[in-house]
């Protein structure tokens, strides 16, 4: 019976996920946000194992609503490269370096990750993929998380910045047990068309 149960809300879980509209404009891959994810996420996540190779980080950040208070409830959605630059083969084209964090009371996420190298055959800059799943609302990406101290990223690639959800441009620091630790403030809606 309990089996039972667990398919029916597994099933009634799918129908209302695949119903959440995406915000902002077409999206390339917003219906992977959904694939995989945890019916009950949890604040501090992972999207790399402990196990994965490279530099090893910490992504933190807040949720504030657009008159800075913080939001409780949000799910941010992360994908990334991995140390060599590719998405390691997933359920998606994703990759398997993935993961999701819900906002506690203060608007506060994080990850335990490690440092994206950039694309081997091509000039983007490192970065981390970022979307928002607003409850009763609908999803969205926004600007990537993307690193200062990157010689990739130019002052070209920093102008084309259109900061959705507020801009993602983060300076690495690294902690005296050698992680990378980086922030990125989310602010629902800004600069998301149809909001």
């Amino acid at each position: 019976m309990k089996m039972i149960l667990t398919i029916l809300f597994l099933t009634v879980s799918s129908a209302a996920i695949t119903d959440t509209p995406v915000i902002g404009g077409p999206c390339q891959g917003c219906e992977f946000v959904f694939v995989g994810m945890p019916l009950q996420p949890i604040t501090h996540s992972r999207v790399a194992p402990e196990a994965e190779k490279g530099e090893k980080l910490y992504l933190s950040g807040t949720v504030i609503n657009v008159n800075g208070k913080p939001v409780e409830g949000i799910i941010v959605y992360a994908y990334q490269t991995n140390n060599k630059g590719v998405y390691p083969q997933g359920e998606t084209w994703h990759g398997q370096l993935r993961g999701w964090a819900i906002t506690n009371q203060n608007g506060e996420y994080s990850f335990r990750t490690v440092r994206p190298k950039a694309y081997p055959t091509r000039d983007t800059p490192e970065h981390i993929h970022l979307h928002v799943i607003e409850p009763n609302k609908g999803t969205y990406y926004i600007d990537d998380v993307t690193f200062d101290d990157d010689p990739l990223l130019t002052q070209k690639y920093r102008e084309k910045a259109s900061c959705r959800g507020g801009c993602g441009l983060s300076k690495p620091e690294r902690d005296t047990a050698g992680y990378w630790k980086v922030s990125r403030l989310i602010v629902l809606g800004q600069n998301i068309p149809n909001y």
